[in-house]
């Protein structure tokens, strides 16, 4: 399977469990996705998802088990409405990827379907990998770019309504503050302009040895408008629009582009299954834009796949 965000990681075990051979190939150095940790310096961001809820019975258990082993725990703050990795966000799925045969900086060029119904992944630098099925769980563009590169054709149907999965860009901006910062606990969502959100990593308690570290999220439409542009440009107007909440000088900051921050549009099922074709797809296009629903949609293929 290809991706070892939290869908790819929550389907590899619970496949591993029912007793398959499971291979993860993951792109990154690190796992987890947008559930990212990155150090500026001396101190940590969490510069992808900020927090994740628990809105259904079935991931609110899911969480429990994560607060029970210490890799999880409340926002500060914010009496058990928003969870968070502890000591940060890469925690989570650090310790899912734990005992699975995951294998990074495996970056999938093509993926290519054999005449006896399995599939040849080939790996940039890498031998190529057979596989008697195929799982992705990359954001579906990623995806559909590997099946092409492949020469793997989807019935129309599946091609069309994969085709219509589309993501927002997110520019994530890490500032390292030479005093404490003015965002609230519990973060703030500037109404308009080119921000999105802001929290004190500080505060959360992810960040130690700074008096302040700020996360910066963009909003979808200034970050798709300005992904390209330069990162002195974006900080400095980020920066800007941020300084009412920073309140101290900035000594570091470090740039990040998600190409695919988040869907624009997602599925109506929260996976696809084609058990004639061995393929199957999961994600935040499927499941739901956010942590919870992408650890739902790899729940759900997990099940689909089951013990074929």
């Amino acid at each position: 399977m290809v991706g070892a965000g939290i869908s790819g990681l929550l389907l590899a075990r619970e496949l591993r469990e029912a007793g398959h051979s499971v291979v993860v190939l993951e792109k990154s150095r690190g796992v987890g996705g947008r559930m990212a940790t990155k150090r500026v310096g001396e101190t940590s961001f969490d510069q992808g998802a900020q927090f994740f809820t628990a809105r259904t019975p079935e991931f609110a258990r899911l969480v429990e088990t994560w607060v029970q082993a210490g890799t999880a725990t409340a926002w500060p703050g914010t009496e058990h409405r928003r969870w968070i990795g502890s000591p940060a966000m890469t925690a989570v799925p650090k310790a899912l990827a734990e005992g699975l045969d995951v294998r990074r900086e495996a970056k999938v060029t093509a993926a290519r379907r054999r005449d006896d119904g399995g599939w040849d992944l080939a790996i940039e630098g890498q031998p190529t990998l057979a596989a008697g099925r195929l799982l992705l769980t990359c954001p579906v563009p990623q995806a559909l770019a590997m099946l092409g590169a492949g020469g793997t054709v989807l019935p129309a149907d599946l091609a069309a309504a994969l085709g219509r999965l589309t993501y927002h860009p997110c520019l994530a901006l890490l500032a390292v503050l030479k005093g404490p910062s003015a965002v609230p606990a519990e973060g703030v969502a500037p109404a308009g302009g080119p921000l999105r959100w802001l929290a004190d990593n500080v505060r959360k308690g992810i960040a130690r040895g700074v008096p302040g570290a700020v996360t910066v999220h963009a909003a979808p439409e200034y970050s798709a408008q300005h992904y390209a542009t330069a990162e002195a440009d974006v900080t400095a107007e980020l920066l800007a629009a941020a300084a009412p909440w920073l309140g101290a000088p900035v000594v570091a900051t470090a740039l990040h582009r998600w190409k695919f921050g988040e869907p624009a549009a997602t599925h109506p099922e929260p996976c696809v299954w084609r058990p004639e074709l061995g393929l199957g797809f999961a994600g935040d296009a499927f499941g739901g834009p956010k942590i919870e629903g992408a650890a739902r949609s790899g729940l759900a293929l997990a099940a689909a796949v089951g013990g074929v």
